[in-house]
């Protein structure tokens, strides 16, 4: 990949294309994140750049993390993530990268948490399907039916799609298109819904392998 940034997830509107086009887009406060540090092929064995995103106070960071930053001479922040890029060399630590690193129409992977459902039943969190309402079946509509275990092995293998905890897991969404760039706000609108909760952390790279839809 050649650029990245940190953002945080606004919410999702429209925007209306010169034709009469709705596109529904997602907002994201992409930046300003600073350059705390840089790793090349010769010193670190890989080239990489180090950003971090949204000021914060020295007393809410441990000492690692604010060290980081005092080296650097940045301001400290609550966010700190490390990009693999392939030209890091083109960047210096304290400089900043803001939402203009992307420009309009380019391709982008948009890396966040997904929003937590707490503990979900198969129909939820797998898509089953319930059983049937009517008389002959007891209370068990929303039930996973029989795992089909016998007196051997006497267990449930692992892996069953099973009620559990649903959410919370790292998630990509992929070949997304930048519709629009605000410079000076610091936004990028991006086509599509992006995973994550309203004022959650995004991090934003372009698309190193363009994935082409399957022609029906």
């Amino acid at each position: 990949m050649n650029k990245a940034i940190i953002g945080r997830k606004v919410g999702m509107t429209q925007v209306f294309t010169p034709d009469g086009k709705v596109i529904p887009v997602t907002v994201v406060e992409a930046g300003p994140c600073p350059v705390v540090q840089i790793k090349t092929v010769e010193k670190d064995g890989y080239s990489a750049v180090k950003l971090g995103f949204q000021e914060t106070t020295e007393k809410k960071l441990n000492k690692p993390d604010y060290g980081q930053f005092k080296k650097a001479g940045v301001t400290p922040c609550r966010v700190l993530r490390e990009f693999k890029l392939d030209g890091a060399d083109g960047y210096s630590v304290g400089d900043v990268v803001k939402a203009d690193v992307f420009k309009e129409q380019d391709r982008v992977d948009v890396h966040g948490v997904s929003k937590g459902h707490g503990f979900s039943g198969v129909i939820k969190r797998w898509n089953q399907r319930r059983l049937k309402m009517s008389h002959g079946v007891s209370a068990v509509h929303r039930e996973p039916g029989s795992m089909g275990a016998n007196s051997s092995p006497s267990r449930v293998f692992k892996n069953k799609r099973l009620p559990g905890h649903y959410g919370c897991e790292k998630t990509t969404v992929l070949n997304l298109e930048v519709v629009r760039v605000d410079a000076d706000r610091n936004f990028l609108l991006i086509k599509g819904g992006l995973p994550g909760p309203d004022g959650s952390v995004v991090t934003i790279t372009d698309t190193v392998k363009v994935h082409k839809k399957k022609e029906k």
